[in-house]
């Protein structure tokens, strides 16, 4: 399986979009709103943070999210180890990958601390106070292996129109089956398929106000 995305297209200078999948990796009004927005408030977070705590994401996409997420870890001086895993297909090269995150200044340090990991071709990192792995390939085969259950979901693959294998129902009844009791789940779509197979396979979903032009998202909880 070819694990490296075809050449990108930059809109607007900073903007990568997938050729692949004609759909850029985040939004074009403002990528780090929608991930606060959308990720982080859309799994209550950082409320819920705690040693230990673990993050899935199905899509890594530029790292965004990743750096979001540390961002607000740090800035909130939470103890402990963040843990965050990644099920990503179609990796970027490391170099449109780090002059993709130049484009949230916010970010700038943890891109500058993370971005020799990329450069080295690293899957794991280990910091102080985070445990990182970005698994590579197909999440059907590979989520099935994933020892930790996640205390929360991002589901943040291409448009379920424009990629639809990572929204398959046996897909969606993995994420259900490696979510932690009481976990959650965050998406912006708020495609009907979508949720009624989130809520087929055990998590509840609700379907909330979207970020920028979307005007609906879904966020979704494991009974406990």
């Amino acid at each position: 399986m070819k694990l490296q995305t075809e050449p990108l297209d930059w809109r607007d200078g900073d903007v990568p979009v997938s050729r692949r999948f004609d759909d850029p990796y985040f939004s074009l009004d403002n990528g780090l709103a929608e991930t606060h927005h959308v990720f982080l408030a859309g799994n209550d977070l950082p409320a819920r943070f705690k040693d230990g705590f673990h993050i899935a994401e199905l899509g890594f996409g530029t790292g965004l999210n990743l750096l979001a997420t540390l961002d607000l870890w740090r800035s909130r001086k939470q103890s402990g180890t963040l843990h965050f895993t990644s099920f990503e297909a179609f990796p970027m090269q490391a170099d449109d990958m780090i002059r993709a995150q130049q484009a949230f200044p916010d970010l700038a340090s943890i891109a500058e601390e993370l971005a020799p990991f990329w450069a080295n071709g690293a899957k794991e990192i280990t910091l102080p106070d985070l445990k990182f792995a970005l698994i590579e390939g197909n999440a059907r085969i590979t989520l099935a292996s994933m020892p930790i259950p996640a205390d929360a979901w991002f589901l943040d693959g291409f448009s379920p129109a424009k990629n639809p294998e990572l929204w398959e129902p046996d897909l969606l009844s993995l994420v259900a089956q490696k979510t932690a009791p009481n976990g959650t789940a965050a998406t912006y779509t708020a495609a009907g398929h979508v949720r009624r197979a989130l809520d087929a396979v055990g998590l509840t979903t609700t379907r909330v106000p979207g970020f920028g032009r979307k005007r609906h998202m879904t966020i979704a909880r494991k009974a406990l």
